[in-house]
């Protein structure tokens, strides 16, 4: 990980460096330069999601490649995923998203994709930050026609729905189906009930009234709750979720139980793996899965590798071997063979496929995998540490991996995007691993603090 990019781009709280317009326009200048080395006619495609500061960071971005010579089209408010796929689909040399997911509004970030659609490699973007460093970034700009250009491409949200109708099996409807759907008021919030609607269902749709500051507020993929009242209240069939950038989906079924996306994962694995569409019979997860997701797996004769957290690199893997189903317990679902990102909209549409092809509820299908109880916490943290700097904490997580043997396990872990260190245990009793979670949280809060950390 580099100086500014972390697990999912650049991130932090907007017009506070390194999300300041000064800063991101020299972001800009990096980039373009970058893709002008390999492109005779470099275009970039720039969307966003609905936080207030998306206009003044789309500008600044805008203003710097434009200075090096290349062109920008602006897709505005669009779906992560939906950005990924019309760089591909436009031909440009790269796409740009600006979103902070599901932080709250007050952040922002910026996230590449290469002209492939793929999230661009640690080598570029650590190239981007050396360019970045420079000072001037260029002793000479173009002036004249050479200066790049910017428009506005009108029909972008368009061109993603038609892409993800035609995902969906045009034998297949979803005319009778109740759906409670809730766009976190980001950039899901035209699209997603487009989609839905023209594919048949009757639906009842919140979180689709951004403001600019309300994205992820209490609504969508982190706060399912209010979906499961909802599917209660309207007797629907399913909820769905999304996040700010609507690249991941948390489910709630008919009866009211929220399906994350380890559930999902092992319900399109199961219906891959007997219509022979799952490659090489298996799935990749990050190391926070469920062990409730190897177990329904291995008893499927499907097999599951596991990866460092960030849906970047179960898409890695996924590309280096050859497999077409992925994902991450938080809802990052990637059915390669449709995508090369996670897409909240289209996870929904594959699993709704499993859903209508089957004549099942979804109540019915989740129970195909059990989750083992899990608790995480995430402690707040100055530095990120390793561990072999905080004996107290090592010696606590080698203490509770002991009480749980086999049948449960320990996950140390700081997050990329944040300044939060991240405890996971599973096991089988709910009681024991909380407190055995509390106790290493105890060991982290007393390692940073001025105490004695062997006291």
């Amino acid at each position: 990980m580099g100086k500014y990019f972390g697990t999912d781009g650049i991130r932090g709280k907007a017009n506070v460096h390194p999300m300041s317009p000064d800063f991101v326009l020299k972001l800009g200048q990096a980039i373009g330069l970058h893709f002008k080395k390999t492109y005779a006619n470099p275009r970039i495609l720039i969307g966003k999601d609905t936080r207030r500061s998306g206009y003044m960071l789309e500008q600044a971005l805008c203003s710097g490649i434009c200075s090096v010579g290349v062109d920008v089209s602006f897709l505005g408010p669009l779906p992560t995923p939906g950005i990924a796929y019309l760089t591909r689909g436009m031909r440009a040399c790269a796409g740009i998203v600006i979103s902070a997911s599901h932080n709250p509004y007050y952040d922002n970030g910026i996230k590449i994709f290469s002209g492939n659609g793929f999230k661009l490699p640690d080598a570029i973007e650590d190239e981007l930050e050396e360019i970045v460093a420079k000072s001037p970034i260029l002793e000479e700009f173009p002036v004249d026609f050479k200066i790049g250009r910017a428009k506005r491409i009108d029909d972008a949200i368009g061109q993603y729905a038609v892409f993800l109708k035609e995902q969906f099996p045009k034998h297949l409807t979803l005319e009778g189906l109740r759906i409670v759907l809730d766009c976190a008021n980001g950039a899901s919030y035209k699209v997603a009930p487009k989609v839905f609607s023209e594919l048949g269902a009757e639906l009842f749709v919140v979180g689709n009234e951004p403001n600019g500051k309300n994205i992820n507020d209490q609504c969508g993929a982190l706060y399912p709750e209010k979906v499961k009242n909802l599917v209660s209240l309207y007797k629907a069939d399913i909820g769905l979720a999304f996040d700010g950038d609507a690249d991941r989906l948390i489910v709630v079924d008919d009866e009211g139980n929220i399906v994350d996306g380890d559930q999902i994962m092992a319900i399109s694995a199961l219906y891959y793996k007997k219509r022979e569409r799952l490659n090489k019979s298996t799935v990749v997860a990050t190391v926070m899965s469920n062990m409730g997701l190897d177990i329904a797996m291995k008893k499927a004769g499907v097999k599951v590798v596991r990866t460092k957290v960030g849906d970047r690199y179960v898409v890695d893997e996924m590309r280096r071997n050859g497999y077409n189903l992925g994902g991450e317990q938080s809802g990052h679902l990637i059915y390669s063979d449709s995508s090369t990102t996670g897409d909240g909209i289209l996870a929904a549409l594959h699993l709704l496929e499993a859903i209508c092809e089957q004549g099942r509820p979804i109540s019915e299908l989740r129970k195909c995998m059990e989750v083992l109880p899990q608790v995480l916490k995430n402690v707040p943290v100055k530095e990120k540490l390793p561990l072999e700097k905080m004996p107290l904490v090592q010696a606590k997580i080698s203490e509770c991996e002991k009480a749980l043997g086999t049948k449960g396990r320990v996950l140390f872990r700081y997050s990329g995007t944040e300044n939060l260190a991240r405890v996971m245990l599973e096991g089988e009793d709910s009681g024991e691993i909380e407190t055995l979670a509390n106790s290493i949280c105890h060991a982290l809060k007393k390692s940073f603090s001025q105490e004695d950390p062997h006291d």
